[in-house]
């Protein structure tokens, strides 16, 4: 071989690697572990921190079946092996097994639940393992395992198991009818409590919330102190949303604190832990210039919210795995716009509503499931533009479809322009327009509901 080459195996997650074997009359070379080469092949950059090599003397020596919690790359430096690998995972592939050989020119990833046994074939062989977490007693308490003679795994054994080289703790693992199968990987949502939060937690029910008030992610203690081992997936749906308080000394401050020191805790969390970061961003990284602004434009923010916001997408950037969501006029469980205008026209209030701003409204249970799109279906990472699909209307135009659809007339509303609403007032400056391109988001497989349904659902609730 002259190249790299992975290839997918019935397992999901489980490669195998063609390594090329570079010869000479000394010897051979080979790139065991090529970041660069390996996941612009699909490989995950699963970033290992460890490097192990196990000496078999004999023939015959057989290991396993071992599931530990971390991914692996495992290769033969010297020799050959017969391995197995068995899904213990949950889900629909729990106990299907795969087999192969290896030898110093082939070589498997093994994804984190994934039952990893093998036996030699030659005496003297050399098997190494790169991992994306280092051993230890408390990580060993982690492993999950499966009897090697298991009949319902029917492994065709090169060398009866009978003659090989067992321990004696690799001959006491249970059978398959025994294991409680690995779980994924938790996911945290910060900030559970907000409109976003209440709808994720709908989405998600096995997710750990954290609301604000008891998780201070401003504070570098208390993230380091939560148990964040395990967790695949950390969701940001908090932030300091008081907009023109920002604009106050004691509010700058409040503002910075949260969305960029408590985002700087958390992507510390994150890389620490291999995890995933999910983090909502706001239209106000933009001043509105454009009539619809995509993820590449730059930042220029008009406000300290908007100020901090850009700030936060800038840190989050820097990992590896990472989604940055940016939004905009989020209506769900909680007090917002649409429910204010609801409010007036019940009450027979006839407001003046800003008529030179305009966007598109994003329901919180569309950005919910959104997010989870991302997640699961594993989409390239970076940012995305998320709100509801349909026309581009102002506050304006948005506040008379309420009233229609509460039974008023849409005349009660009264246009007013930015500068009118805000004279007297402490109002941070706003986009003018706030309407965001959905075509990435479109493009990974998610079509957001027209805002015009979502707006008529939420007023019929």
């Amino acid at each position: 071989m002259s190249a790299i080459v992975v290839e997918e195996t019935g397992i999901p997650g489980l490669m195998l690697v063609g390594l090329p074997l570079h010869r000479d009359h000394r010897g051979w070379f080979k790139e065991n572990w090529q970041r660069e080469k390996m996941t612009a092949l699909g490989l995950p950059d699963f970033g290992p921190v460890q490097h192990s090599v196990i000496w078999n003397d004999p023939r015959g020596v057989t290991r396993g079946f071992h599931a530990e919690p971390w991914d692996k790359l495992v290769s033969v430096a010297t020799g050959r092996v017969f391995s197995a690998w068995v899904d213990l995972r949950e889900g629909a592939g729990f106990g299907r097994c795969v087999t192969v050989e290896l030898g110093p020119d082939k070589a498997a990833f093994v994804p984190r639940g994934v039952a990893n046994s093998f036996q030699t074939l030659e005496p003297q062989t050399v098997y190494s393992y790169l991992v994306n977490e280092h051993w230890s007693p408390a990580a060993l308490a982690e492993y999950t395992y499966v009897n090697l003679s298991d009949p319902s795994l029917n492994v065709d054994w090169p060398i009866p198991l009978a003659e090989a080289t067992i321990s004696t703790a690799d001959a006491a693992h249970p059978p398959l009818a025994e294991v409680v199968p690995v779980p994924p990987r938790r996911t945290v949502i910060v900030g559970a409590n907000g409109q976003l939060g209440r709808a994720l937690r709908t989405l998600l029910p096995g997710a750990e919330v954290l609301s604000q008030s008891e998780f201070d992610y401003t504070d570098p203690a208390v993230v380091d102190r939560y148990p964040w081992r395990g967790v695949g997936t950390i969701i940001n749906a908090a932030a300091y949303t008081a907009v023109d308080k920002a604009e106050t000394p004691e509010g700058r401050l409040a503002c910075w604190s949260t969305n960029v020191q408590g985002v700087a805790n958390l992507c510390r969390a994150a890389v620490a832990n291999r995890a995933v970061l999910v983090h909502v961003s706001s239209d106000y990284v933009f001043d509105g210039t454009a009539e619809q602004h995509r993820e590449d434009e730059p930042f220029s923010p008009l406000s300290v919210y908007g100020q901090t916001k850009a700030a936060a997408d800038v840190l989050v950037g820097q990992l590896s795995r990472h989604y940055v969501i940016r939004t905009s006029w989020v209506v769900g469980d909680g007090p917002n716009f649409v429910r204010t205008m609801a409010g007036l026209a019940r009450k027979g209030v006839s407001p003046s509503v800003v008529a030179d701003q305009f966007g598109r409204l994003t329901f919180a249970t569309d950005l919910a499931a959104g997010i989870v799109h991302l997640v699961r279906s594993e989409a390239p990472y970076g940012i995305y533009n998320l709100t509801n699909g349909g026309p581009v209307q102002s506050w304006y135009d948005v506040a008379r479809d309420v009233f229609r659809l509460c039974g008023r007339a849409g005349e009660d509303v009264h246009p007013t322009t930015s500068e009118a609403y805000a004279a007297g007032k402490l109002v941070a400056p706003r986009p003018r327009n706030s309407a965001l391109d959905l075509s990435r988001i479109r493009s990974s497989g998610f079509e957001p509901a027209p805002a015009g349904q979502r707006l008529r659902e939420y007023l019929a609730d």
